[in-house]
């Protein structure tokens, strides 16, 4: 292949032309310079660092005292001939320390050759420069990815004064609140990054964006006001398959919660036009029971926590929250421990409350009981006062219209004893009120008009504690069928049952409600009635 002769105008055009396309985006690789500049003068090339390592192209002999001169800055280039050998040292300034660029050939150097040695030399240290930059962007972006994930871990525990500590040096102001909302926004694994870049810049940098380390396609957004709700909602509505769940405002000793109550709200943003949804649209059996009953009743559940140390209390109830909504592993990944402390922590809960978490109607039951201590509902006692004990109900009240109306829940029973004093409501008194019996039954009714029974799928593998192969064998059916069964019902329900958490624990408390299934034992404070009559 024949190209431009050496010396002429088309000459120096096209190496000009060669070197500067080796700053595209496409290049931009000093070895493939090196090479490029080898293969134009017809040289051997190196380059080395200070100390002498060769960075990139291949050895080449030099005087140790002339490299020593160019790197300390005595000289600025040097060249040398003998031994039937020509030579060209020109020093490069690299990123750490300066450098040398090396290029022997046979032929003498005409000016064409010294031009491009000496061109290149300055195209090396802008490339190395550029490398070093993005580089340290991206250690920098790093970091502070790093950190938010520590902040947000911080919170999970309740422990808010160190997250605001961590907080304050880099983002001063971010979480002097006392409340937040938390959201989840899920999109494709592929372009989270992405998508987080995004969160940011919709957020204007005034919230706690983190790519969630349970989950792949989610990114976390822990924001102190409400502004963040229509600017997320816009994000998502012109981003093609990206959903939007959030949560109601919570105290940031709470954000374990809230996170809880945001990955539910997404299970329902997948069918809804709009991609989006909070909390609060729904309506939850929790809400339907009498506020007063149901505060009193997750209290005295949760009682046996009360004496351990704010601390390891904290870290309990954080845990078994994330535990009941995930799997270990993934729970583990959110709070920054080992699956093992997870489960460790996991088993003395279930020590301390008498319950048994292989149980789903156990687990469901306990999930009621930490998120009303969470959020308790409107009118609960003590809902403006300051956050009590961990076995008591925390602050924080329920936006109107989130549920049906206060008259229409009916108070629970309860038994007179012989002082006349009303004893202890029990969880089949919080599902005896008509407004959750007309919930329980409008939403398992919506299984009826399946001519495959997926109610009564969906009932024994509930019993089955989630195992399709012990509920298929109970139905004499194949284990897939059970599967296929449940995951039919999801959209029927609008919940997610397969991957377990708070849309499972709805579907549960529908079933025990409608006397579908037995209530759970749970230590003295809800002993359970295994003799009590199943509705099948």
């Amino acid at each position: 292949m024949t190209g431009p002769a050496d010396g002429t105008a088309d000459a120096d055009t096209a190496w000009t032309r060669q070197l500067l396309e080796q700053l595209r985006p496409a290049g931009r690789d000093a070895s493939k310079v090196v090479a490029w500049l080898a293969g134009t003068v017809d040289a051997s090339v190196s380059l080395t660092d200070g100390a002498g390592r060769l960075l990139a192209g291949v050895a080449v002999p030099v005087d140790d005292a002339l490299a020593a001169g160019l790197v300390h800055g005595r000289i600025a280039s040097a060249a040398w001939e003998g031994q039937g050998r020509h030579l060209r040292m020109v020093r490069v300034d690299l990123p750490q320390s300066p450098g040398v660029l090396t290029v022997a050939r046979s032929a003498p150097f005409d000016r064409r050759a010294a031009d491009v040695v000496t061109h290149t030399a300055a195209v090396l240290e802008l490339l190395l420069r550029a490398q070093e930059s993005t580089v340290t962007g991206h250690r920098l972006r790093r970091a502070a990815a790093d950190l938010r994930l520590a902040i947000l871990q911080l919170l999970m525990v309740e422990d808010t004064v160190s997250a605001r500590r961590v907080a304050a040096g880099l983002w001063p102001g971010l979480l002097d609140t006392d409340t937040a909302w938390v959201y989840v926004v899920e999109g494709r694994p592929e372009d989270r990054d992405r998508l987080a870049e995004e969160c940011l810049a919709a957020t204007r940098d005034q919230a706690l964006v983190v790519r969630c380390p349970a989950v792949d396609a989610h990114v976390i957004v822990v924001a102190p006001d409400d502004t963040a709700d229509p600017a997320l909602r816009a994000l998502v509505e012109r981003r093609p398959h990206t959903y939007l769940g959030g949560s109601t405002r919570q105290s940031l000793a709470r954000t374990a919660g809230a996170y809880g109550q945001a990955v539910s709200a997404l299970a329902v943003a997948r069918f809804r036009p709009g991609k989006a949804a909070v909390y609060a649209e729904r309506t939850h059996p929790e809400r339907l029971m009498d506020p007063a009953a149901l505060t009193a009743w997750a209290a005295r559940l949760l009682r046996p926590l009360d004496g351990l140390a704010h601390h390891t209390g904290a870290e309990l109830l954080a845990t078994t929250r994330l535990g009941l909504e995930f799997t270990a592993v993934n729970a583990a990944k959110v709070l920054g421990v080992s699956r093992n402390t997870v489960r460790a922590r996991m088993t003395r809960t279930e020590t301390l409350l008498g319950a048994d978490f292989t149980d789903l109607t156990a687990r469901a039951v306990v999930h009621l009981a930490l998120n009303t201590q969470v959020r308790p509902v409107q009118g609960a006692p003590g809902a403006e006062g300051e956050p009590p004990a961990p076995g008591r109900a925390q602050q924080g009240v329920e936006p109107a219209g989130c549920g049906r109306r206060d008259e229409e829940r009916a108070p629970a029973p309860g038994a007179v004893d012989l002082d006349g004093q009303a004893s202890p409501v029990r969880l089949p008194g919080l599902l005896a009120g008509p407004a959750v019996q007309d919930w329980a039954r409008e939403l398992l009714a919506r299984l009826d008009a399946d001519s495959r029974n997926l109610r009564g799928t969906l009932r024994a593998w509930i019993g089955a504690g989630g195992n399709a192969e012990r509920a298929a064998q109970r139905l004499g059916v194949h284990a897939q069928t059970v599967r296929e069964h449940v995951r039919a019902a999801e959209p029927v329900l609008e919940r997610q049952l397969l991957t377990g958490g708070r849309d499972l624990y709805e579907v549960v408390l529908a079933h025990l409600a409608a006397g579908d299934l037995a209530p759970p034992v749970l230590g003295p404070e809800e002993p359970g009635d295994r003799d009590a009559p199943v509705h099948r």
